[in-house]
């Protein structure tokens, strides 16, 4: 993805580009899978972990990403899919290959909803199937 439009979705947000929010942000759309801290300081070499942590902190904030709890202890990111906004119904699907340990969005299942009782406000859907991937089968 080139630097404009990452800069257009940070702005429309509201986040300021700075360089390492559009690294950052790059790196997270040009995944292929949701990505942990520890994934993007791997990939990010230049940038210190803090600096990828207060990054992404802003970012769930504006609803620029979402995290999953795949249980590994380890909190993955992905950025939303609308451009406008990172509501429940877009929401889907993940699966944690328990073999190579890789977090996969399966994009094209959507999280199932729940009708909540009267009084309870849902902001998020954290949805994880745990089993053995294709390419580790």
């Amino acid at each position: 993805m080139d630097n404009r439009k990452c800069i257009e979705r940070l702005e429309k947000k509201g986040v300021r580009a700075t360089s390492i929010r559009i690294l950052v942000l790059d790196a997270l759309m040009n995944a292929s899978r949701t990505m942990s801290l520890a994934d993007l300081e791997s990939v990010l070499e230049t940038v210190d972990k803090s600096s990828i942590f207060r990054t992404l902190e802003i970012f769930e904030k504006k609803h620029l990403v979402h995290s999953i709890d795949d249980g590994t202890g380890s909190i993955k990111f992905e950025v939303c899919e609308s451009e406008d906004d990172c509501s429940i119904a877009d929401m889907h699907t993940h699966f944690y290959c328990e073999k190579c340990h890789r977090t996969f969005c399966l994009k094209e299942i959507s999280a199932p909803l729940v009708d909540l009782p009267t009084g309870f406000q849902a902001h998020s859907v954290n949805y994880i199937i745990k089993g053995i991937c294709p390419d580790c089968l």
